[in-house]
């Protein structure tokens, strides 16, 4: 009895996986500072917390559906990029096949390898996957593995609307007392979480980020608090 092969699982590579999660922390800061943006607006406005609460709805829905599209039409366009470079490449390994390999060669010398030791390193590395070597070494690709769309889309889609429940209830369920204040905390508290995740995913210094996400957000609500006043 023939057995049957069950189709290979997609693994994502770290870069797949860096690129949804990117999505992801930006989605949710937009997310937090547009929709606490017509919270505080509204709110400074009119007392009348039905009004405040669609406005705030509204905002977050829209919010996180533009925020997925504006991440699904970007992320597709990288993808068509890296798959055109790929077929390119693959054209250029027909046409020009020592020039890749002289390319192979400099990648490695340039990272310390003796050129006979290099050039042995190429030649059996365009023997087993030609293509797959020259994209990972000129343009840090994983054949088969191209940045999705949809999944940035997704990721950012909840992640917005995530993001934009925190200062949702709180102006909108807190008691009248805690209803300022509240939305405060949470706005800091959320926009801090942000900051240190994109730090985290980016290398970068996570202090920094989180004060840098607080100074913002804390704006953004004066700002909009003074529009709500004026209005």
């Amino acid at each position: 009895m023939k057995a049957i092969s069950l189709p290979k699982k997609h693994v994502q590579t770290m870069a797949e996986r860096a690129n949804t999660l990117r999505a992801g922390v930006l989605g949710a800061n937009d997310g937090i500072l547009t929709v606490v943006g017509v919270l505080f607006s509204v709110a400074a406005a009119t007392t009348n917390h039905f009004t405040i609460f669609i406005a705030g709805l509204a905002d977050l829905l829209a919010c996180a559906f533009s925020m997925a599209s504006g991440e699904y039409a970007s992320v597709s366009s990288q993808k068509y990029t890296e798959q055109s470079v790929v077929a390119v490449e693959a054209e250029q390994l027909k046409t020009n096949f020592a020039g890749a390999r002289q390319t192979v060669v400099d990648y490695y010398v340039d990272r310390g390898v003796t050129t006979a030791t290099a050039g042995e390193i190429a030649d059996e590395l365009l023997e087993k996957d030609a293509l797959g070597t020259i994209i990972r070494v000129k343009y840090d690709l994983k054949q088969g593995h191209y940045m999705n769309p949809w999944a940035a889309a997704w990721s950012s889609l909840v992640s917005a609307a995530s993001g934009g429940i925190f200062p949702l209830v709180a102006m909108t369920f807190l008691p009248v007392n805690w209803q300022w204040p509240g939305t405060i905390i949470a706005v800091t508290f959320s926009v801090a979480l942000t900051g240190f995740l994109s730090a985290k995913l980016g290398d970068g210094l996570v202090k920094q980020a989180m004060v840098r996400n607080i100074i913002i957000g804390l704006i953004t609500m004066a700002i909009h608090y003074g529009i709500g006043q004026i209005l």
